[in-house]
């Protein structure tokens, strides 16, 4: 069986990495306020998906900073590690998916 604090480490800078190359934050458009998904449209709902993605892995990065100085319980600690990790691994297969979708439609005849 895998360790989880290994799996926890490479979600966690999976995370980082992904806000540091600028392409979660530049898919969000910087202003949170304006993504309400009123509208009902695809992008809206991506872009709620994403920004409830960055919040979990906040939330974990609080819980885990939290857990290394005794201030919370680590079944906490655990369980939103492994709830940004379900997330991460979510966004990736959406990517994927998108993706895929996109290849299909070049293959496409004109």
């Amino acid at each position: 069986m895998a360790d989880p604090t290994i799996a926890a480490t490479k979600a966690a800078q999976a995370y980082q990495n992904a806000v540091k190359t600028g392409k979660v934050s530049s898919m969000l458009g910087g202003d949170q306020q304006n993504v309400s998904g009123a509208n009902g449209g695809f992008s809206d709902l991506v872009k709620n998906a994403l920004l409830q993605a960055k919040e979990i892995g906040k939330q974990s990065e609080a819980q885990s900073l939290k857990g290394m100085t005794d201030r919370t319980d680590i079944s906490k600690v655990v369980t939103a590690v492994a709830e940004a990790e379900l997330t991460l691994q979510t966004v990736v297969s959406m990517r994927d998916k998108v993706i895929d979708a996109y290849k299909e439609i070049l293959r496409m005849p004109m």
